[in-house]
């Protein structure tokens, strides 16, 4: 019984503190990274909190681009976020319409769909930032696109984009056995 209280303490704590962007996408930087124009014409950068995808020189990164133009471009857009990176962008869930249904609610949450699709991982080191209920939908889909070998799940020894940012920051390869 505690436990129930303390998960579900800590989701109210956790939306009482979040804001909501709305706005039409009008950029995809690249498998996690968007541009928001909202109804004032101003321009938000966002990064899909809870996700992590390929950088664009990776494997998969063009690919994990895409998959996020084709889901979000040009489409309105709910974003649900608590603060900001070290960049400055928002760091949030992005919900939109279900692709078939563009006078739906905006209940299908972008980033869920990149790790489901294996264009992403789950970031599990700021999985904290997530409400609860997410957590363990971007686990299980994590888990699940690696089971089907969906995606950059393909590769047998992928490589974690935080693995291959530190990398390329040392300027040394990537050790083969690295998937978390």
């Amino acid at each position: 019984m505690q436990l129930m209280v303390a998960i579900a303490f800590g989701y109210v704590a956790f939306a009482a503190q979040s804001a909501t962007l709305i706005g039409r996408v009008v950029g995809v930087s690249d498998g996690d990274t968007i541009t928001v124009l909202d109804a004032e014409r101003q321009q938000h950068k966002v990064r899909l909190g809870g996700i992590d995808a390929p950088e664009k020189a990776q494997p998969f990164g063009r690919r994990a681009r895409e998959s996020l133009a084709r889901l979000v471009f040009a489409r309105e857009a709910d974003i649900e976020w608590q603060k900001r990176d070290r960049y400055g962008r928002i760091l949030g869930k992005v919900m939109i319409s279900p692709q078939d249904c563009t006078s739906c609610p905006r209940t299908l949450d972008a980033g869920l769909s990149q790790v489901e699709g294996g264009l992403a991982w789950w970031y599990v080191r700021y999985a904290q930032d997530q409400a609860p209920q997410d957590r363990e939908r971007y686990s299980h889909a994590e888990i699940s696109a690696r089971e089907l070998a969906v995606g950059l799940w393909r590769d047998p020894v992928p490589t974690p984009p935080w693995e291959w940012r530190r990398v390329s920051r040392e300027g040394r390869p990537p050790p083969a056995d690295t998937v978390r």
